[in-house]
């Protein structure tokens, strides 16, 4: 088939790359306008861009799809298909309905549930223990349109959005390679999408990662995972900002089993299990405890400012933590 894949970030890449590879002819590879990045402000392709470069597609980087130039520019292609995965703007009828087979879009959900900028990160943070892909054909609302095909992923126990972007990624490419083939076959089934049982998955904000320590471990616990590798979520100490990279939820008890066997330098503390949230419970030499809402919160790889990630241990070599102590106040 003839397509224009429409894309910007890394997890698009992989669905133009088996594209590519499946035979389709891509004739246009639309992304967002490149960006300073970096101390030098240089101007950086995006990931889709330097993936069609490679491939020697041509690349067109509208500020806005929905300028009339911009749709014009489009319809010069005469493609059968526009594949659209992670672009970044919200496309016009004119474009959704351009082609003989419309937009295909590919969602990292299982539609109808987290439509919306960030489904892969809310499905961490919701606790949920699937999650997936959809294929859909595109329509003018967000993310409301008529799904084609659907793949499911287990949400392993101590999946990060990282990591969880990564497999996702690769399964929306092959989904992608065998919708394109039923459309063309003609045995596509589209099936029209009920309402959302989930809310919407809004954008991640560097906010969201603030952490809340009147909540519960596990809820913390997933929002570490969830923001892993971006925004991150952290805390505050003395005016500084902590990230906290991994960590584990645990009952009260155990967290203080555990620490009790650190070394005589880290020799495990205990405060009563009403101490106030934030607060730290216990220390030992790989690790400590902050109490939550409910149970407690094991810190397992911290960064500080102008400091590169490190676990717990190293990290205790170089900074003070003792019982008594409390994070969450800037």
């Amino acid at each position: 088939m003839r397509i224009i894949f429409m894309g910007t970030p890394d997890f698009s890449v992989g669905t133009l790359e088996a594209l590519v590879e499946a035979g389709h002819d891509v004739c246009l590879a639309v992304t967002q306008p490149d960006k300073p990045k970096g101390r030098g402000k240089e101007m950086q392709f995006t990931p889709v861009k330097e993936a069609a470069v490679k491939h020697g597609i041509l690349v067109y980087q509208p500020k806005r799809v929905r300028d009339p130039e911009c749709v014009e520019e489009l319809r010069k292609y005469n493609a059968d298909v526009m594949v659209v995965v992670a672009f970044g703007q919200i496309l016009p009828k004119e474009i959704l309905e351009m082609t003989p087979y419309g937009c295909i879009n590919v969602h990292a959900s299982l539609l109808p549930k987290y439509r919306g900028a960030a489904p892969i990160q809310w499905a961490i943070i919701e606790g949920e223990s699937v999650t997936g892909v959809t294929t859909m054909q595109m329509d003018e609302g967000l993310d409301t349109g008529d799904m084609i095909l659907k793949t499911e992923i287990p949400i392993a126990e101590d999946e990060t959005g990282e990591s969880l972007h990564d497999k996702l990624a690769e399964a929306g490419a092959a989904l992608c390679v065998k919708t394109l083939h039923a459309i063309e076959n003609k045995t596509a089934v589209f099936e029209k999408q009920p309402e959302s049982p989930t809310a919407y998955a809004k954008m991640l904000t560097k906010d969201l990662g603030n952490i809340d320590w009147a909540k519960s471990a596990v809820q913390i616990e997933r929002l570490v995972r969830g923001l892993n590798s971006w925004p991150s979520a952290y805390t505050h100490r003395d005016g500084k900002v902590m990230k906290i990279w991994k960590a584990l939820a645990k009952p009260q008890e155990e967290c203080a089993e555990q620490t009790e066997l650190g070394s005589e330098e880290h020799t495990a503390q205990k405060t009563g299990k009403n101490a106030m949230p934030g607060t730290v419970v216990s220390v030992a030499k790989d690790s400590f405890c902050i109490q939550t809402g409910d149970g407690v919160l094991r810190i397992l790889e911290v960064q500080m400012p102008g400091k590169k990630r490190m676990d717990t241990g190293s990290f205790l070599r170089g900074y003070k933590v003792e019982e008594g102590m409390v994070f969450g106040r800037e």
